[in-house]
């Protein structure tokens, strides 16, 4: 069964802006490498969940637990992320905010306006949910992100995600010496 969307892009803008803003927090003050190089590695995280794009080239329908927006839009998807993490670099730390950073993104697509909503409980469940309120336009795909929807999405995300952008790339303040 094929389904046809008005489109089902996500709140792109607003991943990448969450995922600056883990990296400053994780980071913390640091030399602009090291902060950039989180920022980035953290941006890549919120992102993840969106691989599951995948499915449509591989024709593996909408719907279906792994299809887009499925499997890797759940809470057990970002925990398995998180013990990833660990895993790899034994930073208890790093695997919180790398669990996070990926539950995140379904969580945010769950407040666009558009798609089939998120299986945010697979395995145990695969129901696709939205919240109650979706303030979020969905964005077009493809080429249908150079329409006026696709800069109204646009608009509409740095509105409403800039005050992170600009808190993970603020300059910090000096620290004042002790009286």
């Amino acid at each position: 069964m094929l389904v046809t969307l008005k489109g089902d892009g996500t709140a792109s803008f607003g991943h990448i802006a969450v995922g600056l803003a883990a990296g400053r927090a994780f980071t913390g003050v640091a030399e602009r490498k090291r902060l950039l190089l989180s920022m980035a590695g953290f941006s890549v995280l919120s992102l993840l969940p969106d691989a599951d794009v995948i499915a449509f080239v591989l024709r593996i329908p909408y719907a279906d637990p792994f299809g887009h927006r499925g499997a890797t839009h759940s809470i057990a998807f970002a925990l398995l992320c998180g013990l990833s993490a660990f895993a790899l670099r034994r930073d208890s730390r790093l695997a919180v905010f790398t669990g996070f950073v990926v539950a995140t993104h379904p969580l945010l697509d769950m407040l666009t306006d558009g798609g089939l909503g998120c299986a945010l409980f697979f395995p145990f469940s695969n129901a696709r949910l939205f919240w109650p309120v979706q303030p979020i336009p969905v964005a077009p795909i493809g080429a249908g992100m150079l329409s006026a929807r696709g800069l109204f999405v646009v608009v509409t995300e740095l509105v409403l995600f800039s005050p992170l952008v600009i808190w993970a790339f603020r300059r910090p303040r000096p620290e004042k010496p002790p009286n």
